[in-house]
């Protein structure tokens, strides 16, 4: 069965659109460990538009599952990392004015800085993955650099708006998986997934645990809005 990584950047997101001190991703990294995830997700962005610096080391210390904080290779947030010592860093590409990560991670072409970024890491005992697309040859190099696991980036499944492209795409993530597991290094997933497209890819035996995020957090308000209005209206009455 495949492992559940939960993301919780986008309660930080709500939190941030107010300047508020809540909803607290702490509280909600918490509430996801006592559902059952087995790791918590957190993306610590240059630009800090939802987690921030306080956030990470208030997961550090919280965190009992696995904390895995998805990261750029930038020296500013590699430092941040190397000295917060996350049980995992997820390397991934970053842009300041994209809404979510675009694609995965050119290793070919950045071999060099991801190279010297994952020997610092891996120096502090952080096990390092690398978000890169679907390709054998993209793999292949993320095993070379030193790389301890790699996400296959999901989002062009995710997005496909026929039946004939989502089973090519789905096909590749497949055939990636199946790449990653002869070579030798551990294969996860994610990106755009949710309650409607989850489950293909979750039946990729080859696949270790899928990450998710945005569909959980947007799926919670509804299933949990009704439970947070009774108990508002117990205290209004």
């Amino acid at each position: 069965m495949s492992k559940l990584g939960v993301n919780i950047d986008h309660v930080a997101t709500v939190r941030q659109a107010r300047g508020e001190s809540h909803p607290d991703p702490v509280n909600a990294a918490k509430l996801c460990e006592q559902a059952g995830a087995h790791s918590i997700v957190a993306h610590l962005r240059e630009d800090r538009r939802h987690i921030n610096d306080k956030d990470v080391w208030l997961l550090r210390k919280a965190v009992k599952t696995r904390f895995n904080l998805e990261m750029s290779v930038s020296e500013d947030i590699v430092k941040i990392a190397c000295r917060l010592k996350p049980d995992q860093a997820t390397l991934v590409p970053e842009k300041r004015k994209e809404l979510t990560t675009e694609g995965g991670l050119d290793v070919l072409r950045h071999s060099h800085r991801l190279k010297q970024v994952i020997k610092r890491l891996n120096q502090k005992n952080i096990i390092v993955s690398l978000f890169i697309d679907p390709k054998e040859k993209q793999i292949l190099k993320s095993k070379e650099l030193g790389a301890h696991s790699v996400e296959l980036h999901t989002g062009c499944y995710a997005n496909a708006k026929t039946k004939l492209s989502k089973e090519c795409e789905l096909k590749k993530i497949q055939k990636a998986a199946r790449f990653g597991k002869k070579i030798g290094i551990i294969v996860n997933a994610g990106h755009g997934l949710n309650y409607k497209n989850a489950k293909p890819i979750a039946k990729i035996k080859e696949i270790h645990e899928l990450n998710i995020g945005h569909s959980i957090i947007s799926y919670s308000i509804f299933a949990g809005l009704k439970k947070a209005v009774k108990d508002m209206l117990k205290l209004v009455k």
